[in-house]
This record gives structure tokens, sequence and C-alpha cells, in this order.
């Protein structure tokens, strides 16, 4: 914006008289080049060569030059600062897609809803199933597994959509047999340490020999567990993860493993170092 002059004020007067010499000085060639140079656009007699009106040349003042606002004293307009209710979903949308990529590919909490799995789990024992290492190996004979029901349990039961967990007994290739209340793997007993006396199959079965690429499972309730006895084997694409871990009820958190859980009376096996105290003289 041009400064405008207080017309209050008197101009100072400006000398228009011009030097000797100044109309030789005006047709030498250096002066019609100055001239040319301060004005490139403008011809003699035309509006823009004509001289500046007295009010400008009264103030002798340019048109200021607007300041320029640094970048960090710009402050945003109200328009621009986002809103905490956008934060606020942003960080809730961040943390349902994390949330979601961890249980679909790495781990995922699961509840024992049924009987099946007594003593091992109980009903509403809380488990982390890990879905990351069956990627880079096969189930082991033990593992207890979370599937998804195979396609006979859905010729069965079409609506059937929840997961079953249940212990892999027979691997690939296995021929597998119950009898007698024992379980039999080629022809030899299978050692179950995690199934006491009360909880061994009333029933017989077998033998048979499972699958390629798939999985034989009982539950460890074997007489209250409806499992592979019942509609044959589990593939192994339908296998989701392997429990890992308890971690609730608080009382009873910690890993699953073949080892049982429930107390079995054992001999204390005897010394046969001398130098070793009798058990009745530990404390």
């Amino acid at each position: 914006m041009a400064e405008f002059p207080d017309p209050t004020s008197t101009p100072t007067p400006q000398n228009t008289q011009e030097p000797s010499g100044s109309s030789s000085a005006q047709n030498s060639p250096a002066a019609k080049g100055s001239e040319q140079s301060a004005a490139p656009n403008s011809t003699p007699g035309s509006p823009e060569a004509t001289p500046p009106k007295a009010s400008d040349a009264g103030t002798g003042a340019k048109p200021p030059t607007p300041a320029k606002v640094p970048m960090t004293a710009q402050r945003r307009s109200p328009a621009a600062e986002e809103s905490p209710w956008m934060e606020a979903l942003k960080t809730i949308g961040i943390s349902v897609v994390l949330a979601t990529g961890i249980r679909t590919t790495i781990a995922e909490a699961r509840y024992i809803p049924s009987e099946s799995m007594l003593p091992t789990l109980e009903v509403n024992d809380r488990l982390i199933i890990e879905k990351i290492s069956y990627h880079f190996d096969n189930p082991n004979r033990g593992d207890i597994i979370v599937f998804s029901p195979t396609d006979r349990l859905r010729e069965d039961n079409p609506s059937l959509k929840d997961a079953f967990i249940k212990r892999v007994i027979g691997l690939p290739g296995d021929s597998v047999q119950v009898s007698n209340g024992q379980v039999f793997i080629n022809n030899e007993p299978l050692e179950e340490n995690y199934i006491p006396a009360e909880f061994a199959p009333d029933y017989e079965w077998g033998p048979e020999t499972i699958s390629p690429n798939s999985y034989l499972v009982l539950g460890d309730n074997r007489n209250n567990s409806y499992d592979s006895h019942f509609w044959g084997y589990v593939p192994k694409g339908n296998i989701i993860g392997r429990a890992v871990l308890r971690f609730w009820p608080i009382d009873r958190m910690g890993t699953i493993g073949p080892l049982p859980i429930y107390l079995e009376d054992t001999a204390a096996p005897e010394s046969t170092d001398p130098a070793d105290p009798s058990p009745e003289a530990a404390n």
C-alpha cells in the first residue's frame, strides 16, 4: 500500500532549476541511455514518462514493503487444526489394524467352553494360541492345537463355526489303535502321563492308518470328548495354532506343555551314592 502525504503538511520545496548545460546533457547519448535504462518501457511524451507528481515528490517516501512473517511465527488457523476427536479416531483405527494383524498372523486369545480337555484345561481357562511355528514345522505328538471344523464336521452340522481344541495323538502315516484303555501307536503303547487313570478311554477304536498331511486328535477327557474317534482326521490346513500359555485364572497361569498338571503320587528314587543322605534324614 502506498503512503499518502498529510494534506495539512507543507511540501518541501524542490529545486527544479536545471544545472547549466543540462540541455546538452539530455541530448547526449549517455543521458539517453540512462533514461532508457531507468524506464525501458517508456517513450518521451507517453504517460509513463510523465514526471512524478508534486504530491509524490513532496513526501520523498516509497510505498512500504509488507514485512515477511517467518514460517515459525505463522500460526495455524482454527480450521487447519485437527480436532481431538479426529486424533482419537485415528489412534483407535491404528490400534484396531494392529490388533487385527497380530490376531490374524501371530497369536490370539481363546477360552475353553467345555470339559473335553480335563484335567489339563478347565472350563473358562484363557489361553494364548500362537500361529507362527506351524508355518515352518509340523505339529508334534502331544501338542494341544486349535483348529477350524473339518468338512465332515460341517456336513454333520452346517451351522458349526466354533473352533475346536484337542491334543495331537496320531501323525501322518501312523497306525493308531485304542484298546483296553490304552492308545497304541504302530503297535506300541503311548505313554500319556497327562491323563490320570479315571480319564482313560473305555472304548475300542482302530487300528487305522492316518492319512497324509492329516492328524488324529483326542481330548484328554477321553470318554467325554467329541474328537477324531467320532469324525475322523484334521487336515493341516485347518489348524489355527498351538496353545502355549494359560493366562487365566491367575493361580493356574503358566505355559502349556506335555507334563501333567495334576498331582500324582510317585515313589522317591533310591539313592545309589553313599554320600547322599537318606530320604528320611533330608529336611
